[in-house]
């Protein structure tokens, strides 16, 4: 294990995603956050799940259903069916498994979902703006919502009694005639909105190194981006995933991390190595004067990892 922890309880939070495709292993991950609870570093860890959500949604007898947004990201489009299916998976199966690893591992976790206490709120998006054949449609039924509010003073009290929560969607929905109903959110912007809340690093941990110049070339990974320019290249740069994962990057700075760090979960000690330098690093710097979030869009609120 490497790294200086010395005067960890006076740095910030550390807020780790760690990503729901199945080819990353939260083993690291797992080791990296028990070291560093027991060193006094505050930890909060949000997960995804896309792969065990597909997988329940199969053996539902239903098929996963993604949409492009009128932008060109592509979400999981999460109807009445589809949202029961995400909860179990997420809420109840992931999110209970990863706390008892945590636990096993020393780590004085606590597991909740994003409903609980109501910690992801916002207003539930029951219909989206999607592009079908190349035409743009509305279509209906969606559970999915954007995070608003984050319960930061139930996770700062979790976090000042030594416990490390383990955060899951779905989020509070909140309807118009003012019911409160469970929807799906994105892990990595659930993940932003609470880094951004606690002021704290935000590490998303992921199956890549970070954010390549060229993503079929290795030798061309980005390693930091610090002013506007250098983020410009590395949104020009992110496809697929890792447009989602920039973006939350950047509504993460906006809400008050200090820095980012896009990194590979599958390498040894993968948040300490993050910390120290390894993987994609933007700084909050990189945003100039979009301090508002002017690189989020909208309709990419549905989790897909």
């Amino acid at each position: 294990m490497t790294g200086d922890d010395r005067g960890a309880a006076d740095e910030p939070p550390v807020v780790v995603k760690i990503g729901g495709a199945k080819a990353v292993d939260p083993a690291g991950a797992v080791g990296d956050v028990a070291h560093l609870a027991a060193n006094g570093r505050r930890v909060v860890v949000v997960h995804g799940g896309s792969t065990v959500v597909d997988e329940t949604i199969e053996r539902l007898g239903m098929e996963p259903e993604y949409v492009e947004s009128a932008s060109g990201v592509t979400g999981r489009f999460t109807d009445a069916d589809a949202m029961e299916a995400f909860t179990m998976a997420m809420a109840g199966k992931l999110n209970t498994e990863l706390t008892a690893r945590f636990r096993e591992a020393g780590v004085d976790a606590v597991g909740l979902s994003g409903v609980d206490g109501g910690l992801l709120s916002g207003p539930r998006k029951s219909a989206v703006r999607v592009v079908e054949d190349g035409k743009r449609k509305i279509k209906r039924g969606e559970h999915s919502g954007r995070i608003e509010s984050v319960n930061d003073d139930l996770l700062a009290g979790l976090l000042a009694d030594g416990y490390t929560p383990v955060v899951s969607p779905p989020m509070e929905g909140k309807e118009s005639d003012g019911g409160v109903t469970a929807v799906n959110t994105d892990a990595d912007r659930a993940a932003a909105a609470v880094a951004g809340a606690l002021d704290a690093d935000l590490v998303l941990l992921t199956d890549v190194a970070g954010v390549y110049a060229d993503p079929d070339d290795p030798d061309t990974l980005i390693e930091s981006a610090a002013t506007p320019d250098d983020l410009d290249a590395v949104e020009a740069a992110a496809e697929g995933f890792m447009g989602k994962k920039v973006m939350a990057a950047t509504e993460a700075l906006s809400g008050g991390s200090g820095r980012v760090v896009v990194a590979d979960a599958n390498v040894r000690d993968p948040i300490v190595a993050a910390l120290g330098g390894e993987g994609t690093t933007i700084e909050r710097s990189a945003l100039g004067d979009d301090t508002d979030g002017e690189h989020a869009d909208a309709d990419t609120e549905g989790e897909t990892a």
